[in-house]
């Protein structure tokens, strides 16, 4: 046994606060070098797909790292429980250090084309779908039950940090050396993040030891039927993929149609994201700070079934800034919103289906949801940005409504801190 893989220790009456735990900070610092690598990789590789070849072909390109993710996402649920999310965390962020150093390499010496990206593309969606269902199994394994939702909001505010940071970085170096130089950004961060990873002490369970090996397809099966049986869990993923399917459409095509009709610009569409991304942290920060909401089944189902009316209100209201407000209203449903699902999906599950379940609920976001961005951009062609985003929005409250009608999610509690001596 090593310092890392220790033994999972019954909850202690007094309990480190996460922002206060060395371990939960040390892979707080991994995760925000890897969010904003991404958000640095994604940029400078859209910008080498466009500089190489047509929209069209660059469309085709950025479609090929979700389609891996799609097909392979529960695959890398199983992944994560069988041999532990810190190991795979660490060599899904060593791949993508590799592969990207290679092709910034590689646009150094010579102009190797479209495939070369396509394949950059395939393999980056391929690891993301092994290191999200890690990533996002690894705070249960690193911290206690009472204080996952604190980790969410920590988590929420490093994603707002990483959108935020990564998007002028990655311009930076576009501007400075082309696309070769922001790849190469990318892969230091990618890198910068695997000794905070190799220091974090993990907990091992004793499923692990004991389980053996058995097929894929039936630990996959397990987990499935797992969370079918699961009384919060089932409710939740249904929630929290109907909220996905309503919600990720409109704000990353449905957004910029919008503000190419009604003449706002990018400038324009800049403020609403800032709106969102504004409401967003807001309630990443209340997580952080709270630590625990009450009624959080309840909470959740709400401000999913609110939300949905500000995204109607950004297609409908008639100036920018009430655009911008709405959005920010939305931002802050819609970010509680996620931040109680994970922070539930966390505290409910058993820790040894805690990879898998969060394969499913991340399926529809990260896999399935941006294969429909070009639904959404025929819907708006055919029928105009306020039917779809009203579309959007009825397709979030129904999401709402069902986990209100859902009596174990709307029961559903986070744990409560333990007293004090």
């Amino acid at each position: 046994m090593t310092a890392t893989d220790l033994p999972i220790a019954p909850v202690t009456a007094v309990e480190r606060p996460a922002h206060r735990d060395g371990n939960v900070l040390r892979w707080l610092g991994a995760y925000s070098a890897s969010a904003v690598g991404d958000n640095v990789f994604y940029l400078a590789l859209s910008w080498a797909v466009v500089r190489s070849g047509s929209p069209t072909q660059a469309g085709l390109v950025m479609a090929v790292s979700a389609v891996p993710r799609a097909l392979l996402m529960l695959g890398g649920g199983v992944v994560a429980d069988r041999f532990g999310p810190r190991r795979v965390v660490i060599g899904s962020d060593a791949v993508r250090c590799l592969a990207v150093f290679a092709v910034a390499g590689l646009l150094l010496v010579t102009s190797p084309g479209l495939w070369l990206l396509a394949v950059l593309g395939f393999v980056f969606g391929t690891v993301d779908a092994l290191f999200m269902p890690a990533v996002g199994a690894l705070p249960s394994r690193i911290t206690g039950r009472h204080q996952l939702a604190r980790v969410q909001g920590m988590r929420g505010l490093v994603i707002r940090l990483a959108n935020v940071v990564g998007a002028p970085l990655g311009g930076l170096g576009v501007a400075l050396g082309g696309s070769a130089a922001a790849f190469g950004i990318a892969g230091l961060l990618f890198a910068s993040s695997l000794p905070l990873l190799v220091s974090i002490r993990i907990g091992k369970l004793p499923e692990e030891r004991a389980r053996g090996r058995r097929a894929a397809w039936s630990e996959l099966g397990d987990g499935l039927r797992y969370i079918r049986r699961h009384r919060v869990l089932a409710p939740l993923m249904v929630v929290v993929a109907l909220g996905d399917l309503g919600f990720v459409g409109p704000l990353n095509i449905g957004l910029t149609l919008l503000a190419d009709e009604r003449g706002w610009g990018s400038s324009g569409m800049g403020l609403v994201l800032a709106g969102f991304g504004a409401g967003a942290g807001g309630s990443a920060i209340l997580l952080t700070v709270r630590g625990r909401l009450p009624r959080a089944g309840l909470l959740l189902s709400a401000t999913c079934a609110v939300g949905a009316v500000g995204i109607v209100a950004v297609a409908y209201v008639p100036s920018l800034s009430l655009a911008a407000g709405a959005a920010l209203l939305v931002g802050l449903l819609v970010g509680l919103t996620g931040a109680l699902a994970a922070a539930l999906a966390q505290t409910e599950s058993d820790p040894a289906y805690i990879g898998r379940v969060t394969a499913v609920s991340g399926l529809v976001s990260l896999g399935v949801a941006p294969l429909t961005y070009p639904l959404t951009g025929w819907a708006v062609g055919v029928w105009g940005t306020a039917p779809v985003f009203t579309a959007s929005a009825a397709t979030c409250a129904l999401a709402g409504v069902y986990g209100l009608c859902s009596r174990g999610l709307r029961a559903a509690e986070l744990p409560t801190a333990p007293p004090r001596p």
